[in-house]
């Protein structure tokens, strides 16, 4: 990998992940999040006649997807929610593996004008597809206070999301929030000392997941990846917040993302993947001791039936 690539953004549990999709050489497989290339070069390494096929909607991972030259490589953009449509497209009608490494990368994190930190201050923005007209600002001013609340509570967990709802409203009557820094601004009245960091990373994960409509893209590519995988074939999901990793769970062990259990006949629940891994892997010590991204990452492997 060269080294602005690493730099973009370091892959997370990249042995595990590799490890997971068992590659065959001659296979078909999707890697639906492809931003640096760290994971498309390792599976790109291990084909011989197959076939890669990458996804990302965000322009700076289009440009390094056009520094791999190699005719076993397609890169294709868009969100991975439209999987089957693309793959069709492509005469795709079945895969020996998909990975997918949720959630942002490191370098959308550390460009300080996407607005997905809270380390910088820009213009409230988060689109993880630059063309997309939903921003974090549009969110923030122009969302009604039930839907706030909502958004607070059920995506990023947030305990006093009422509170902070009404109070997003309350402060956007005097002048539009516009930065990072205006909606900080807000936040400060409402954490516990010591805690900023944290209240900040939930409040802007659960914005994010607005402006991206991250969910149900994940529980569209689910339903979609279980359907265009071979018999055998794998999943290898990595996720970032216990949010997405009980979609995947759930979607794994149950055959649906909200839990529910359907039965046949006889009783058997009507699941299509079962799962190879009982538990989500999670990062060695000597990954967590160079990436500290790697922290919250859990890996969970299934394999068509």
């Amino acid at each position: 990998m060269s080294e602005s690539n690493s730099n973009y953004h370091q892959p997370v549990m990249l042995k595990e992940c590799i490890e997971g999709l068992e590659i065959k050489p001659d296979g078909i497989y999707v890697d639906l999040t492809f931003g640096g290339g760290g994971h498309s070069r390792a599976i790109l390494e291990k084909l011989k006649d197959g076939h890669l096929y990458a996804f990302d909607q965000d322009q700076d991972a289009k440009a390094n997807a056009e520094q791999i030259k190699n005719s076993s490589f397609t890169f294709i953009e868009g969100n991975f929610r439209y999987l089957k449509r693309y793959l069709k497209m492509y005469g795709v009608k079945a895969v020996d593996g998909i990975l997918g490494d949720l959630g942002i990368s490191s370098h959308q994190i550390d460009d300080a004008q996407r607005g997905f930190s809270t380390r910088f201050d820009a213009e409230l923005d988060m689109r993880m597809d630059q063309s997309a007209s939903k921003t974090a600002r549009q969110v923030v001013n122009e969302y009604s206070e039930e839907d706030l609340h909502r958004i607070l509570g059920m995506y990023g967990e947030v305990r006093n999301a009422r509170t902070l709802a009404k109070a997003i409203v309350a402060a956007r009557i005097n002048a539009e929030i516009r930065t990072i820094e205006d909606l900080k601004r807000i936040l400060n009245k409402y954490v516990k000392r010591g805690k900023e960091n944290r209240y900040y990373a939930q409040v802007f994960q659960a914005i994010r997941i607005e402006v991206n409509d991250e969910l149900k893209a994940l529980e569209d590519v689910l339903e979609q990846g279980s359907e265009m995988l071979a018999p055998e074939g794998r999943l290898v999901i990595m996720s970032y917040h216990s949010l997405e990793d009980r979609l995947v769970k759930n979607y794994i062990m149950k055959g649906k993302v909200s839990g529910d259990v359907e039965k046949d006949f006889y009783g058997n629940v009507i699941k299509p993947l079962e799962a190879v891994t009982r538990k989500p892997l999670t990062a060695s010590e000597e990954e967590l001791k160079v990436n500290n991204r790697a922290r919250s990452a859990k890996l969970r492997i299934a394999k068509k039936l």
